[in-house]
């Protein structure tokens, strides 16, 4: 995701004035995933705005100090932002890497099977018995329910402090140090 550009900076003005547009922007940003994000499917959504996260959480840290308190809570949030969708991406990532390996070790049990009857669909049932990697099976399929069940409970985290946010007015105490 590309960042917005910031437009009206000028090396002659306040430092508080640049910033106040940076932050501006960067929050505009953050703001502009809502609704999208209130999909939990939306990986790449919810992935962009991790993204727009970030870029706002290190402006903050380095101009947070012109808003006064209001720049350190902001930050905070944008910090825990961050680091749920982080995670949340971590699980979006992973669950295919999962069904992908599942599949090639079925894959490779198939290949084993076709050896082990030489061609006797009778052979079949018994050799299912030799398959090389029919318990990973099991493990690798709660593996992925696991990290499944992580990520609806990382996405319900998020989803609730992100409309609690929003309808109480994204940063309020922020927004008022922008005007």
């Amino acid at each position: 995701m590309r960042a917005r550009r910031v437009k009206g900076l000028d090396a002659q003005r306040s430092v508080a004035r640049n910033a106040r547009r940076i932050v501006r922007t960067r929050l505009d940003e953050v703001l502009s995933f809502d609704p999208a994000v209130r999909d939990p499917q939306n990986a790449k959504a919810l992935h962009d705005l991790r993204i727009a996260c970030k870029r706002l959480r290190y402006v903050l840290e380095i101009t947070g100090h012109v808003f006064g308190p209001a720049g350190g809570g902001a930050e905070k949030e944008a910090r825990w932002l961050q680091d749920v969708l982080g995670e949340l991406h971590d699980c979006d990532v992973l669950i295919p890497r999962v069904e992908r390996h599942i599949e090639a070790l079925r894959e490779a049990d198939a290949r084993a099977l076709e050896g082990l009857v030489k061609g006797d669909l009778d052979a079949l049932p018994a050799a299912l018995r030799r398959a090389p990697n029919r318990t990973a099976y099991r493990g690798l399929g709660a593996l992925e329910s696991a990290i499944a069940a992580r990520r609806a409970v990382l996405y319900e985290r998020f989803l609730t402090r992100w409309l609690a946010l929003i309808d109480g007015g994204f940063y309020p105490a922020l927004e008022s140090q922008l005007s």
